[in-house]
């Protein structure tokens, strides 16, 4: 079965299709931004490869989500429960992580079915 990746680096692709499923690396945006402000690019970043690789939100299959603080928790909650409104939540974990660098709030790890 072929792999297809997209937007590969020297380090990491931002996405992997094997099959019917769909690898998203840890999305993150708007570095120095507040949680809210981050966790809505990351998600719209999410929107976008996962159209790229054939599927939407409506497919997704889990997700892992990491803050730099817990206390954000319910201000991430916020954006999160307003992009899944109308569609299926997927099984998630949230836990608090050392982020890349101090500036980046939240990241959104994402797998999911193509259509």
């Amino acid at each position: 079965m072929a792999i297809q990746r997209l937007d590969t680096g020297p380090r990491m692709s931002q996405a992997v299709i094997h099959g019917d499923t769909i690898y998203l690396a840890g999305q993150i945006a708007a570095p120095g931004q507040d949680v809210a402000t981050q966790t809505q690019g990351a998600l719209a970043q999410v929107d976008a490869l996962l159209a790229r690789a054939g599927s939407d939100k409506n497919h997704l299959l889990s997700a892992t989500i990491w803050l730099a603080d817990m206390a954000d928790f319910a201000a991430m909650n916020e954006v999160w429960d307003a992009w899944l409104e109308g569609v299926e939540a997927p099984a998630r974990a949230t836990g608090e992580a050392k982020l890349a660098t101090p500036d980046y709030k939240v990241e959104v790890i994402i797998v999911a079915a193509k259509r």
